[in-house]
């Protein structure tokens, strides 16, 4: 993962215009406000990015932690954010030390595929011990192995032509060809997990999880799951 995190510090070309960009965070937002069942909440976005829309979140629950591992995006956040009280920024190093049972919803959007699979049990374990027993995981944005780059492109140009940055999204998908994010994509990869091969990820995490109807965020092709505690089950160490 550290090599996306660098990669994400840096002055990036992946949105194709500043309105895709904003348009990007605007739906996510919306789609986390989605799962938000009180306004009392407590709300983790777990490697939220630059979450230009976290105050729309914020508006809508009691607390909105915003966890970024990238030092750069992280104080952006907390200079952006400083003013308001309902938002507190964290390193993921932070998390280990907040209160157990102490979150309502984590949200982790389109984040499990620049981890390994190692990477993502132990995040799962950060969260599973953060959340409360009534609470939620939502993993947003899950890669599928059978559906490749094409369908990504597919899914920007539609979302583009939809919004009015269709001309925009074409220069920038011929500028991603030739970028950094390209060569990185190839060296290191992204992670992929089927439908079952998630739900049984979460399970020996301790979860209980299933496939939402509906991704977070504008890619029909790609998958969410919404996980529990599963009662009564402890994790499974690396070495069950």
């Amino acid at each position: 993962m550290e090599e996306w995190i660098d990669y994400y510090d840096s002055t990036h070309t992946i949105y194709a215009s500043k309105r895709h960009r904003d348009l990007h965070f605007q739906i996510i937002a919306r789609d986390i406000i989605g799962y938000i069942s009180s306004p009392d909440s407590v709300v983790l976005d777990y490697a939220c990015g630059e979450a230009l829309s976290a105050v729309k979140v914020a508006d809508a629950c009691g607390k909105l932690y915003l966890a970024e591992p990238a030092p750069g995006v992280r104080g952006r956040l907390i200079a952006r954010f400083a003013p308001n009280t309902k938002i507190r920024v964290r390193s993921l190093d932070d998390l280990r030390h907040m209160d157990e049972a102490s979150v309502d919803l984590v949200v982790m959007n389109s984040v499990a595929q620049y981890m390994t699979p190692e990477e993502l049990d132990r995040a799962f374990a950060v969260i599973r011990r953060l959340l409360k027993p009534t609470g939620r995981l939502v993993l947003g944005d899950v890669l599928r192995p059978e559906i490749g780059m094409g369908r990504d492109v597919l899914a920007l140009l539609r979302f583009a032509r939809a919004h009015g940055f269709l001309t925009d999204a074409l220069y920038g998908l011929a500028s991603t060809a030739l970028s950094d994010y390209r060569q990185l994509r190839s060296r290191v990869g992204l992670q992929r997990y089927s439908e079952a091969g998630m739900v049984a990820k979460l399970a020996a995490a301790g979860f209980s999880a299933s496939r939402a109807h509906v991704n977070i965020g504008h890619n029909p092709w790609r998958m969410t799951f919404v996980a529990r505690h599963a009662l009564g089950q402890a994790p499974r160490s690396a070495s069950d």
